[in-house]
C-alpha cells in the first residue's frame, strides 16, 4: 500500500504522522513545493498549477491514494486535482473541522490563513454545519510561514495577533490550516485567559488519515508495504525540509527508511 501526501511545505507532517500511526507499514510519498511556496498569496490559477505539479509528480509513483494535506489547496484546487487523477487515484482533500467543532454549540473560533478565512468555501461550511454555534473567523497572517521556517519569534508574534482577535470565552478552536497543528501547544498557551480553561481544539490530520484509508479497497488495505518514505520537492527527488526536524512529527519521519 502506498499513500501520497502533498502540500507546499511541512503542513503535511501532521497528516503523514496520523497515517503512519494507523498503518506504519504503508509506503509514503511526500510531494511538496519548496520552489513555489507559499501558495496562499498566489492567484487561484497559479496555485492550481503548482498543486498539479506536486500531484503529477506523486501520481507518477502510482500511489493508491493522494491526500491534499493543505486547506488552501483543498479550497482552490481540489476540483482540478480530482478531474485529472480520479478515478485512477482517489484524491482526499482537507476540510476544516467545523462540523464536529460546532456540534456542541458554544463559542467557536476558526483560525485559518487569510486565503481561507472568509472564502466562499469556508463560509459554506459554516452555513451548512455551524448550527447554533457562535462562530468567529480569525485570519492568521504569517503564521503558516513562521511554522514553515521554524521561526519561533515570528510564530509567537503571529499567534499573539490571532489570539487578540479571538473572542473571550471561546470554547472550541478549529485549526483551519494544517501547519497550525504543529504548534497546537503554543496556540493553547497563548489563549490562556482568553478561551475557557478546557478549550477543545480540532485539527484535521486524524480525520484526513482515516478518510484516506476508507477510500482504499479491501485488497489494497490487505497489501502491506515496507513502511518507506519517498520525498519529492517541486516535482523532483528531494529531502524533508530542514525545518521538519523542529517538530515531533518531522523527527519521527526522519527515522523512516528513505526510498
Amino acid at each position: 500500500m502506498k499513500i501520497a501526501l502533498m502540500d507546499s511545505g511541512i503542513g503535511l507532517l501532521p497528516a503523514t504522522a496520523a497515517i503512519r500511526e494507523l498503518r506504519p507499514d504503508a509506503d509514503l510519498v511526500i510531494s511538496n513545493d519548496p520552489e513555489g511556496m507559499p501558495w496562499g498569496p498566489r492567484t487561484v490559477a497559479d496555485l492550481t498549477e503548482h498543486a498539479l505539479l506536486c500531484a503529477r509528480a506523486a501520481a507518477a509513483l502510482e500511489p493508491d491514494a493522494l491526500v491534499v494535506a493543505c486547506n488552501t489547496a483543498s479550497v482552490h484546487a481540489l476540483d482540478a486535482l480530482r478531474a485529472e487523477l480520479e478515478p485512477r487515484i482517489p484524491v482526499i482533500g482537507t476540510v476544516p473541522a467545523i462540523k464536529p467543532a460546532a456540534a456542541s454549540g458554544g463559542a467557536v473560533a476558526i483560525w485559518a490563513t487569510p486565503a481561507t478565512t472568509g472564502s466562499p468555501y469556508q463560509r459554506g461550511l459554516i452555513a451548512e454545519f455551524g448550527g447554533t454555534a457562535d462562530i468567529t473567523e480569525v485570519p492568521c497572517p504569517g503564521l503558516a510561514d513562521a511554522v514553515e521556517a521554524a521561526d519561533e519569534a515570528a510564530m509567537d508574534r503571529a499567534i499573539a495577533a490571532a489570539a487578540a482577535l479571538t473572542p473571550v470565552g471561546t470554547t472550541t478552536l478549529v485549526l483551519g490550516c494544517t501547519h497550525y497543528e504543529l504548534v497546537a501547544d503554543r496556540i493553547r498557551a497563548a489563549l490562556a485567559g482568553i478561551a475557557v480553561p478546557d478549550l477543545v481544539m480540532h485539527g484535521s490530520a486524524a480525520a484526513v488519515a482515516a478518510q484516506a484509508l476508507r477510500r482504499l479497497s479491501a485488497e489494497t488495505l490487505a497489501d502491506t508495504g515496507g513502511g518507506t518514505l519517498t520525498v519529492l520537492a517541486s516535482g523532483r527527488p528531494g529531502a524533508l525540509p530542514a525545518a521538519a526536524a523542529a517538530y515531533a512529527e518531522g523527527r519521527a519521519l526522519l527515522a523512516v527508511p528513505v526510498r
